[in-house]
């Protein structure tokens, strides 16, 4: 256990075994850029950015990721942020809604609204946007198995108010293959999922254009234990699943890339998170041009969203969060991101509160209009570290995503478990570091106070919300016409069963009433259920 005392922190190498050096000179940087230079912002390979302005057309989208609850409350919280600045919407939904299920299912009992919003029908996605404007403010929202369906009720509702299809802009998040290696919020099996998929960007590319048709996510890798070199080479891998797929469908690679968008994890290894953005648009730019044959520069153009680490906030002296997420969000946009979430400071304990949601919307702004982060197009190019630690984050993910490859990519390295190990073992490394000292934490395992400190005011989710929303639900189903939904639902089934795409007969069956768990219900007879497989070593 690390002292309270005067504490030297000599590493050798960093977090992803990267050795480093007591300083870097002009030869690293040059050895390290010999292979490939990292070009000019805007230009292949993108390591500088996508855009050659950087952010001095418009900052990123300061996207906080909201929602508890019901529908009303999580409306009143983007209201909120929305009149303090935020530019963009991120919806986090509750478990019962991830996992396909209505809130008054016996297996959603005590998790309703706990972890975000309960939505169980269409009705609930016009309260959740009540007053917000769907042709002006994006919203990303964060769900994947029945995240087709999620995509219908909002699609529903855009008709519902005449707005069309075509001015929604959006992001769901629609990544399956990560569920199974990380989160476990999965409903089918692999290959049904992947259809789904493929069914939405088949769907969007026609109808609803500007929506990011799914957000391939290295955060949830990378908050289940992975090292910043996994977090790239796994994301990358399924990525390059989810194009296969597509092209497997019989789908333009030119059409669907476009649309793709990535989600990142920021850690505290500030000049390592820097040089992982830099290194992961590299990678995507010769992956999709050289292993697709893409032609358009914009299907070679990394887009993600950030979002500060979960994993590295702590319940002891929670302030301390504040610096870390701080620290986080500049490497986010150092690194270049599109879009931001910054935590909250009691993420830790609980739902953040309205007040350290402003607060992390609020660390935001101060980087983006008093820092100068934002001056100039990826302002750390040229540092002999920065420039050697991005060529052999590089160098090591594209390995790693080799290895991915001779297994037979990543559905056979999730099916076998050998992806979800790998992960494993990095995070175990991890945590023996903490417990033995070896890796700092402050105020946990060094410079903590003796006492437990001041008493937060945490979010408290009333019991009487989960009543209430089994009641609306009950309220609901008996005021619809019944004869229709059933109909509506045999077109699922047929649709489900054949090839035809499911994602019309989603947006006509919401529309006439069906819920979130009636259409999973369906799915689950048609489809299957996947069932987890452990690797043992």
């Amino acid at each position: 256990m690390a002292s309270n005392g005067r504490t030297t922190r000599t590493r050798e190498q960093n977090g992803s075994g990267i050795p480093l050096a007591p300083a870097y000179r002009a030869a690293d940087a040059e050895a390290a850029l010999a292979e490939e230079a990292p070009g000019e912002p805007g230009a292949f390979p993108y390591v500088r950015g996508i855009r050659s302005d950087g952010y001095r057309g418009r900052l990123w989208t300061m996207r906080q990721y909201a929602g508890f609850a019901t529908a009303a409350e999580s409306n009143a919280r983007y209201r909120y942020l929305l009149e303090r600045g935020t530019t963009g919407l991120s919806v986090a939904f509750d478990l019962p809604t991830q996992l396909g299920y209505d809130s008054d299912a016996p297996i959603a009992r005590g998790e309703v609204g706990r972890v975000g919003v309960a939505i169980d029908h269409v009705r609930d996605v016009e309260t959740l946007f009540a007053g917000i404007p769907l042709d002006e403010v994006t919203v990303s929202m964060t769900i994947n198995a029945p995240a087709s369906i999620l995509l219908a009720m909002v699609l529903a509702v855009a008709r519902r108010r005449g707005i069309p299809f075509e001015k929604l802009g959006g992001t769901i998040q629609n990544d399956v293959l990560k569920e199974y290696v990380a989160r476990g919020t999965y409903i089918y099996p692999p290959k049904p999922s992947m259809r789904l998929v493929t069914d939405v960007m088949a769907y969007c590319a026609e109808r609803v254009p500007q929506w990011n048709t799914i957000s391939i996510s290295g955060y949830h890798i990378r908050e289940a234990g992975s090292t910043a070199v996994e977090e790239i080479a796994f994301t990358l891998s399924n990525a390059k699943a989810y194009l296969r797929a597509a092209r497997d469908a019989g789908l333009d690679i030119d059409t669907i890339a476009p649309r793709i968008s990535f989600f990142w994890n920021a850690h505290n290894d500030f000049f390592e998170e820097v040089a992982k953005f830099r290194a992961a648009r590299g990678l995507w730019a010769h992956i999709v041009r050289d292993e697709f044959g893409s032609k358009d520069p914009r299907s070679q153009m990394l887009r993600f969203h950030t979002q500060t680490g979960g994993s590295t906030l702590t319940a002891q002296e929670p302030d301390n969060n504040v610096v870390r997420v701080t620290i986080q969000a500049l490497a986010a946009v150092l690194g270049g991101t599109q879009s931001l979430h910054t935590n909250g400071k009691d993420e830790a304990l609980a739902l953040p509160t309205a007040e350290s949601a402003r607060l992390a919307l609020r660390t935001q702004q101060i980087i983006g209009y008093e820092s100068g982060a934002a001056d100039v197009v990826d302002p750390l190019a040229g540092s002999y570290y920065v420039e050697s630690l991005t060529a052999a984050l590089a160098e090591r993910a594209r390995a790693l995503i080799a290895e991915v490859d001779e297994l037979g990519g990543s559905v056979e390295a999730i099916s076998t478990g050998w992806m979800q190990s790998r992960i494993a073992e990095s995070s175990y490394r991890a945590q023996q570091e903490i417990e033995r000292g070896q890796a700092v934490v402050v105020g946990v395992n060094a410079f903590a106070e003796s006492t437990s400190g001041p008493e937060m005011d945490l979010q408290k989710i009333d019991p009487s919300i989960e009543r209430d929303q089994n009641a609306r639900v009950a309220s609901y189903r008996a005021e619809r016409d019944a004869a229709t939904v059933e109909a509506r639902l045999a077109d699922v089934r047929r649709a489900s069963e054949g090839t035809e795409n499911v994602m019309p007969h989603f947006l006509e069956a919401v529309d006439a009433g069906a819920t979130l768990g009636e259409i999973c219900d369906v799915l689950r007879v048609t489809f299957g259920k996947h069932v987890a497989t452990e690797a043992i070593a």
